[in-house]
């Protein structure tokens, strides 16, 4: 961390502790206090929301059973803070779990239903478990007690400071950590993600967990803080509040999660003293116009992108003061600022302001300081085993769609050390082949043995982790991360580092995440994209995207590697630079299984040649004998055997 980056800090940490002094009235103290409560949980949605891609709307459930934990357990028992905050994480962590286990099966919108439907059960549970809850009548606590002295406003504010601060140091770490990279990559890809060893539904139940436990701790905070909960506090506007607020500030952003939750707190109020709302509104548009003027200057954004903001804002301001009363406009304002910032600033309020402004991701930082060392580090390692020995068999193999069979009895044998070619016409069954391979299809019929094992029943995650590695006909890459961090997705592996060793930084963690950047780097370097290892993939021209997967799919230390139309969308001299890539890696023992168009690549590659024909194999064998082989040249090559 830059020195400019710790002053920063260490002046946030400096007005948060002093702010109960400079204002000296408890009120304000007590909102920017329910703010910083508020940041906690959504440091935790973004997780599921920002990260993973989830959109969940249970998280008002999971706040309340935090609250409720707590305030169960200084009514009925008197428990001390030092119980009750980490029972409220243990409770909703367990929660979030059961939520997580059946609602991850679905996504999209059932997943939002599933998740809302959370959210009721638990409003209605607390309202009527009155033998525990107290129901309706809800319950009443004070500000918890420290070595026999209650905590006045102030000193409760200062304990939410510190616990604020401390989950947004875990969650920073375990976002910046293979943890959080396996997060994102879900969002990107989850097929890429199953693919590179990243099991798709034990992550995500991860993120759920974690979240659920931030929004547990939150809870029994806000308990405390207000000194009375029921019911009626945990319910469907409140989750929609949550939601909005990390979307208006900005996904996979703390700051933004900060930001979000100072809007949901302060906007309400804001709208209430239209004298504040002028100001607030005029202040708005002129950082607005100015963001907006510097973005255009800089090339960032067109000047009608950034006309909308500047246009939303100003007339925002102008029609404030128009108004001679809130009392009648404030929902619709209320409504109108949010409608706009969600749909016009789709990245929220700091992704347009770092957008604007042009500032660096972490990832190009992190990309430029790995540049910076030694190039010492290896990129393959040897895959060993003896050359020529039966390596992947797949027997009679039957891939039935409904009426259509996609793959009919189609027997493979590939030999280690080998390149071998896999072609065929458009729908012959060549992708059929690499899903069923990797695991991503269950064949009708037949199996897959792998260095002696059989497949069957494998996720595509626990295949990848045998030694299978691929690529994709249609690119697969996790489009919001950098080259060097989708290349450390394949390297997630390599990681025995826990939670704890995450969030605590040991050494073990830190070691592990240093030689997998150096790793990350030195593969990509060995497939040509070494200079652009802070690049955004969703920014590569498509060759490079091409030549990224690869380097992706190399992170798995493969014995196995399947290349699916690597050629694709290269040009002339990528594609023999592309030659020369696979041969370096057939030359550090890893087999591979190639699917291409491009005859000359396959002909002056390969070793052995499979051919696929409507879902069946019509030939196979060397280059020159499968060139000349009639039902080759007459389903294939485009013409009748002479």
């Amino acid at each position: 961390m830059k020195a400019p980056q710790i002053a920063a800090i260490a002046v946030g940490i400096a007005l948060l502790a002093a702010f109960p002094a400079m204002v000296g009235n408890p009120y304000y103290v007590h909102l920017v206090e329910t703010i910083l409560i508020y940041a906690i949980v959504l440091f935790g949605l973004d997780i599921v929301v920002g990260y993973t891609g989830q959109v969940s709307l249970g998280h008002a459930g999971l706040f309340g059973i935090g609250a409720y934990t707590a305030g169960v357990l200084v009514m009925k028992l008197g428990a001390p803070l030092w119980v009750t905050l980490p029972a409220a994480i243990a409770v909703a962590s367990v929660f979030g779990a059961l939520l997580a286990l059946p609602a991850l099966r679905v996504t999209g919108p059932y997943l939002a239903m599933v998740t809302l439907a959370f959210g009721t059960i638990i409003q209605i549970l607390i309202n009527e478990m009155s033998f525990l809850t107290e129901g309706p009548m809800g319950i009443t606590l004070t500000k918890p007690s420290v070595f026999g002295h209650t905590m006045d406003e102030t000193e409760y504010y200062w304990l939410v400071g510190v616990l604020l601060l401390a989950s947004l140091l875990v969650v920073h770490r375990i976002l910046r950590s293979h943890l959080g990279r396996a997060f994102e990559a879900l969002r990107g890809s989850p097929v890429a993600s199953d693919c590179m060893g990243v099991s798709v539904y034990r992550y995500k139940v991860y993120a759920f967990v974690i979240s659920a436990g931030l929004a547990g701790l939150a809870g029994a905070l806000y308990a405390y803080s207000e000194q009375y909960i029921s019911p009626n506090t945990y319910n469907f506007e409140l989750t929609v509040m949550f939601l909005l607020a990390v979307i208006m500030g900005g996904r996979k952003s703390r700051i933004g999660s900060l930001l979000g939750a100072a809007i949901i707190v302060l906007l309400p109020k804001l709208l209430d003293d239209l004298a504040m709302f002028r100001t607030a509104s005029v202040m708005l548009a002129v950082i607005v116009t100015i963001a907006a003027g510097v973005a255009v200057q800089r090339g960032k954004i067109k000047p009608k992108s950034a006309a909308i903001p500047v246009i939303g804002t100003i007339a925002l301001a102008a029609v404030s003061f128009k108004l001679q009363s809130m009392t009648d406009w404030r929902l619709s304002i209320f409504g109108l600022i949010t409608l706009f910032v969600v749909y016009y600033l789709q990245d929220g309020i700091v992704g347009f302001v770092r957008g604007a402004l042009g500032l660096r991701s972490h990832a190009s930082h992190e990309a430029a300081e790995v540049a910076a060392l030694a190039p010492g580090q290896q990129a393959l390692t040897q895959a060993g085993g003896a050359t020529g020995e039966q390596l992947l068999a797949a027997r009679n193999v039957l891939m039935q769609f409904g009426g259509l069979k996609a793959l009919n009895n189609v027997d493979l044998n590939v030999k280690r050390g080998s390149i071998h070619g896999l072609i065929g016409p458009n729908g012959s069954g060549k992708s059929t082949m690499m899903n069923v391979l990797t695991g991503i299809y269950t064949p009708t019929a037949g199996g897959v043995e792998f260095a002696g094992h059989s497949l069957a029943g494998l996720s595509p995650a626990q295949i990848a982790q045998r030694g299978v590695a691929r690529t994709f006909q249609n690119v697969q890459l996790f489009g919001e991360m950098s080259a060097l961090h989708n290349v450390m997705v394949g390297l997630h592996h390599s990681f025995r580092a826990n939670l704890i060793d995450v969030a605590l930084h040991l050494p073990r963690y830190l070691r592990e995440h240093r030689a997998a950047r150096l790793r990350a780097l030195a593969l990509l370097r060995f497939v040509g994209l070494g200079e652009l290892a802070g690049e955004e993939a969703r920014n590569l021209p498509y060759g490079q995207q091409r030549l990224l997967e690869i380097a992706r799919a190399l992170a798995l230390d493969p014995q196995l590697l399947l290349l699916d139309e690597p050629a694709a969308g290269l040009t002339a001299p990528d594609i023999v630079a592309l030659r020369a890539i696979i041969q370096k890696i057939r030359e550090h023992g890893v087999t591979v299984i190639l699917i291409e168009h491009h005859m000359d690549v396959v002909m002056s590659l390969c070793d052995t040649v499979s051919v696929l024909d409507f879902g069946q194999k019509i030939a196979e064998g060397g280059p020159a004998e499968v060139q000349a082989n009639e039902k080759v040249i007459e389903a294939y090559l485009g013409g009748q055997a002479s």
